[in-house]
Formats: C-alpha cells, structure tokens, sequence
C-alpha cells in the first residue's frame, strides 16, 4: 500500500506505518536538520521542499496519505489562531493533494491519517475540526473519523495526548474504534543511558528557574523523577520553562534527559536499545524529538487503519 507522508518531520508517523506493513513513497518536510535525521533513517529519503510551492504533479501516486501537520495554530502553548494562521491553512494544502489525484489522476487515496495536538478538538469552539471534517467529507468524499490518543495507553512512558483524524474511501466503512491499548510494560527510569556526560546536569541557577512554580498567569507544581514523563516539547534544549519538562536524579544530580532518552521515550527506540541514528547537534535534536508523533501510537494506528482497509477488500500489497 503505497504511502505519501507530508510535513515527515523524523519519521514518527512514517515508522509506524512501515512497521505495519505500509511502503512510504514519497516524503516532505522543510526543515533541512529533520530531512537529515529522516534521511540517516529511512530506505525513501524525504524531500527538502515547502509544500506550498512544490508542485503537486511531481508528487508520485498514492493509496494512503498520512502526516502531522502543524500544529502551532492550534496548540495551547500558542495564541491558538488557527486557520488566521499561515500555517494553519496548510490543511488547505493537504486538499489539493487529494483533491488532484481524485480529479486528475482518477485514482482516488483509500485512506487519510492526520495528527494534531488535542487542543484542534476543542480549537473555536470545536469550529475548526468540524470545518476540517467538513472539507474531507463533503468536498473530498470521506468518512471521517476523529479520536484523542495517549502515548502512554500504548506502551510508551511519555503522558502525551494528540488528535488522530482517520478518512476512508470506501463507504463500508461506518465505524472506527481507537486501536485497542497497549500494557505499559517500563517507566522513564527504565530509559535512562548510564555514565552521562556533565553537561546534561543543571548548574544550581538553571535548577531554580526550572524547579520554581511558575510565574505570572502559569503555576505548576515542580516534579522530577516522574514514571511518566511529561510531553516532550521542542524547546527541550532552552530549559527555561518552570515546571515543564523532564528532570531526573542521577549520582552526579539533577540532569535533562539525553535526545537518546527521548527518542526512546517517543518509540524511535525500545527501552534500551540505540538503533535510531541521530545525526544533529543536540539542539536539533531535542527540537525534533519534541516535534515529532510517538511511534508506538502510529503503528497501533496503523495496523487499525490496515485491519479495517483488509475488512473491505481495499488492502494490497
């Protein structure tokens, strides 16, 4: 079943789908240090390109469509602007895609996967996802399906809720349940490297801004040594948010987690294990890790997506 992945990013998404038997063909992202780790990664390169200009007949046919689109627009760590925002019209753009295959190309996708933050459900009053559902269904001919998914219900340490957006062509297709959930099987501390470098321990003036409770209309409650972790976010490497992030106790003491942490923390890698290439300066990479959609949810999407497509005649090899 042939894959098309849009705003790829490092290939959260994308590993999900190839590990449940889906070929990825084509793959996008702008972001020239995310194309690098995609690439150090991935059999398929992904293509350096905006979206918005890149020309849609060069982008090969398709089966499946999946892709995280940005989410800036929509998250509550934003101003939550939505389609006001460039970046939010680039669902627009993801139309078009379909849109041209199904009219010009004649071959209409089995089937659409997009992710966003949680906040998209509730975004204007829930007005913007039911505008979103709208255009897949009426104006693309979709049945549309919409659920809230938690990487830790899904084997993944990580507390991390994310809107999946689920469209079939096939209008056998009246249901789809969330995947069943998966046993979580290790907590945080079973990620963590041994014999870290200095650097990743806080100095006593970063551990008081990051242990405070906040400031202004924020107040959290300082916790550290969490057996599941917080969300990781793409500001990881600042460290400057109060109560946010993840901090655990190690002998030399209080430390941020290594990016080999959190790509096991996101399913790149199992608990142990360091096969996930991370070819970035550790910036990058906290960025990217923080970006990027929990393997272990994209596959149980997957394997959903491929059971249900298997159901109705429309899976092939």
């Amino acid at each position: 079943m042939r894959v098309i992945s849009l705003f790829s990013g490092i290939g959260g998404l994308d590993k999900g789908f190839v590990d449940a038997g889906f070929k990825i063909v084509w793959a996008n992202d702008f972001d020239k240090y995310a194309v690098q780790t995609y690439n150090a990664n991935f059999d398929v390169p992904s293509t350096l390109a905006d979206i918005t200009t890149y020309p849609i007949e060069e982008i090969p046919e398709f089966d499946v469509l999946i892709g995280g689109f940005p989410c800036q627009p929509f998250s509550m760590m934003g101003q939550q602007k939505g389609f006001e925002d460039t970046r939010g019209t680039l669902f627009f753009r993801i139309a078009e895609i379909i849109a041209y295959q199904i009219d010009v190309r004649k071959h209409k996708p089995r089937a659409i996967i997009l992710e966003n933050v949680r906040a998209l459900r509730t975004h204007d009053n829930g007005h913007t996802l039911a505008r979103i559902k709208e255009i897949l269904k009426e104006d693309l001919g979709y049945n549309v399906f919409d659920m809230n998914l938690n990487s830790s219900d899904y084997g993944v340490p990580q507390t991390r809720n994310r809107t999946y957006i689920v469209c079939f062509a096939n209008d056998e297709v009246k249901e789809f349940d969330p995947p069943e959930k998966e046993k979580l099987t290790y907590y945080m501390q079973d990620v963590l490297e041994e014999d870290v470098p200095d650097k990743y321990f806080l100095s006593e003036k970063i551990r008081k801004t990051v242990l405070s409770s906040g400031s202004g209309g924020w107040v959290a409650k300082a916790e550290t040594d969490l057996p599941i972790a917080r969300p990781l976010c793409a500001t990881m490497a600042k460290m400057h948010r109060a109560s946010q992030d993840n901090y655990v106790t190690q002998d030399k003491g209080l430390r941020r987690l290594t990016p080999r942490e959190c790509a096991r923390l996101q399913g790149f890698d199992g608990p142990k294990s360091s096969d996930f290439v991370i070819p970035v300066s550790d910036s990058q990479a906290y960025k990217q890790f923080g970006n990027a959609v929990t393997v272990n949810v994209s596959r149980a999407v997957a394997k959903a997506v491929k059971t249900k497509l298997q159901e109705v005649g429309e899976w092939n090899d």
